[in-house]
């Protein structure tokens, strides 16, 4: 592979999502073909243009990706089938990114598919004892980083009410998210108790569906104007010494690293990019739990340790905030197929960029990152310019 300043522009061409929810007569290939022919519509280009597929998925099994891709036409082109926890479809992203960027082909599709089993998400991330004492109950291990998070910053259950109540008023704007009502802070506070101190509201649903994108090369573009250039597409994995309970085994913390899995990945994309955290017109955040926005916000860069809480309060980002973060809705209302949510945080980065977004629009948006967290653990940065 070429070194990276040798790479060429790499653009996303075309997205396609399906709307987020419960289906239990269909299934990820169902929802993952559905996707992939949103996706080449809106990029203005055949099947037959594709010339290779990254697809991500948790829980569907061996093959998914070309059971998904049978159900467009098998080609005999190649077919990777990515399993990275939460971050499955932005690691397939960054597979699609690399092979266009280092001119192996020119046209390549990233796709991202669940259908969730119902209930508590049942990670295997863990180690059998681990598995036997609980560490898997994903809900109760943010609780307990959620604990911490309070006890250093002084944040409340009502500053993490406040990103429900953001992310679903934003969700109430786009037609592909699994909850469409705004909520309030009452109704959150008033939610049952999920993992002491979460609530219910606290937490983001799961969900059934897929997202795609296409990616390629300049000169491959149909329509010059509504492609969207990748600036970054980062991956790290996890950093001895952190602890992490979400996909692994907890670390000590007696020796911490100088940088944790999140800033080493966002640092690792603003260093490729040329950009930093002032230069974000928006954000898509990681909100599997309402508090971990804060902290995600706080960790990239976009202001100190504790102050994310005064900044939601003041509604700096909200869609007509300073930082507006998950415009769309996030993984708060708009779910949460493991497979597909770092796709679909890619999209909705693309869709503002292009001015498409329609009533939860950000204006003047040029640039934008999306990251990711999963099991492993890994965190995936991505930054697109217009």
């Amino acid at each position: 592979m070429k070194p990276m300043n040798e790479m060429r522009d790499v653009v996303v061409a075309g997205i396609g999502l399906t709307r987020w929810g419960v289906y239990p007569d269909q299934e990820w290939y169902d929802f993952g073909s559905e996707a992939i022919f949103r996706a080449l519509k809106d990029a203005e280009m055949e099947w037959k243009d594709v010339q290779a597929a990254f697809c991500g998925s948790v829980y569907q099994g061996t093959g998914s990706g070309h059971q998904a891709i049978r159900e467009v036409g098998l080609t005999g082109i190649p077919i990777v089938n990515v399993e990275n926890a939460c971050s499955s479809g932005s690691s397939a992203f960054r597979l699609a990114y690399q092979m266009v960027a280092s001119e192996i082909y020119d046209i390549v599709l990233a796709l991202g598919m669940e259908k969730m089993p119902r209930g508590p998400i049942p990670s295997t991330a863990f180690r059998p004892w681990e598995l036997v004492s609980g560490f898997n109950v994903q809900v109760a291990n943010y609780a307990n980083e959620t604990v911490e998070y309070m006890h250093n910053t002084g944040a409340t259950l009502e500053d993490f009410a406040r990103v429900t109540v953001k992310n679903r008023k934003n969700g109430a704007m786009n037609p592909n998210a699994r909850f469409q009502k705004p909520v309030t802070i009452e109704e959150v506070m008033n939610s049952r108790v999920v993992a002491t101190p979460l609530r219910l509201y606290h937490c983001c649903p799961l969900a059934d569906g897929a997202s795609a994108i296409i990616l390629c090369s300049r000169d491959k573009l149909k329509t010059k104007s509504r492609g969207i250039t990748v600036a970054a597409s980062v991956l790290a994995s996890g950093v001895y010494g952190e602890g992490f309970l979400q996909g692994g085994s907890p670390a000590s913390l007696k020796y911490p690293p100088s940088l944790g899995i999140v800033e080493l990945s966002v640092k690792q994309a603003y260093d490729i990019a040329g950009y930093g955290p002032e230069d974000m017109d928006l954000v898509q955040a990681y909100d599997t739990m309402a508090p971990a926005e804060l902290w995600d916000i706080e960790k990239m860069g976009f202001c100190k340790t504790g102050e994310a809480r005064h900044l939601l309060k003041e509604g700096v980002f909200d869609i007509n905030g300073r930082l507006p973060v998950n415009t769309d809705g996030g993984l708060m209302s708009r779910g949460h197929p493991l497979g597909a949510t770092g796709l679909a945080q890619i999209c909705e980065i693309v869709s503002q960029l292009r001015g498409e977004a329609g009533p939860r629009q950000v204006e003047r948006a040029r640039i934008g990152l999306a990251h990711a967290m999963g099991a492993g653990p890994n965190s995936s940065v991505t930054i697109l310019k217009r």
